[in-house]
C-alpha cells in the first residue's frame, strides 16, 4: 500500500491550477455530504434486525473510509472522523427538519461534480480518480492535509 505522502503527492500533480484548487475546496467538502446525505437514506438491515438507530449507508462508508484514512495516517484519520460527524450532524439536522433530503442531495452531488469537471477542464489534467478510484477518498485528505499543514499540524 502507498504511503499517503505518496498518495497526496500525486493527487497535487492534477491540481495545480488556482482555479481548480479553489474548486475542488468548494465542491469536494459538497461532493463529501450530498454523498453523505443519499447513503444516510439506505437503511441497512444488521445485527438480525437489532441494528443501532443509525445504522445506515453512509455510517458504514464513514467506517470503511475512516478505517482505509487510519491505515494511512492517523492523525488524519481522526481529523477526517470530527469532518465526518460535523457531516453527519448536518445531514441528520436537514433530516429532523424535514427538508426534501433526497433532492438536496441529489442537487447538490451534480451541481458539485459539474464543479470539478469544469476545475479539471481549466487545469487540462484528467480527475485523479480516472486513473485510480482511490483517488475519490483522497480528495478530502488532500483538503485536510493541505488545511494541516498550514495551521503547522503535523500529520
Amino acid at each position: 500500500m502507498r504511503g499517503v505522502e505518496d498518495l497526496l503527492a500525486e493527487y497535487d500533480e492534477s491540481h495545480g491550477h488556482p482555479v481548480n484548487k479553489l474548486l475542488h475546496w468548494i465542491c469536494v467538502p459538497l461532493i463529501m455530504f450530498s454523498l453523505l446525505a443519499l447513503l444516510w437514506l439506505v437503511p441497512l438491515p444488521v445485527f438480525n434486525g437489532s441494528a443501532p438507530p443509525v445504522m445506515n449507508g453512509a455510517v458504514l462508508l464513514l467506517i470503511a473510509a475512516l478505517i482505509y484514512y487510519l491505515l494511512l495516517s492517523a492523525r488524519l484519520a481522526a481529523g477526517m472522523l470530527v469532518v465526518s460527524l460535523f457531516m453527519l450532524a448536518l445531514v441528520y439536522g436537514l433530516e429532523c427538519a424535514g427538508l426534501p433530503l433526497l433532492w438536496i442531495s441529489i442537487a447538490v452531488f451534480v451541481l458539485a461534480w459539474i464543479g470539478q469537471f469544469i476545475g479539471h477542464l481549466v487545469e487540462g489534467k484528467r480527475p485523479s480518480f480516472l486513473k485510480d478510484l482511490q483517488f475519490l477518498l483522497i480528495g478530502p485528505l488532500w483538503l485536510l492535509a493541505a488545511a494541516c499543514r498550514r495551521l503547522g499540524i503535523r500529520y
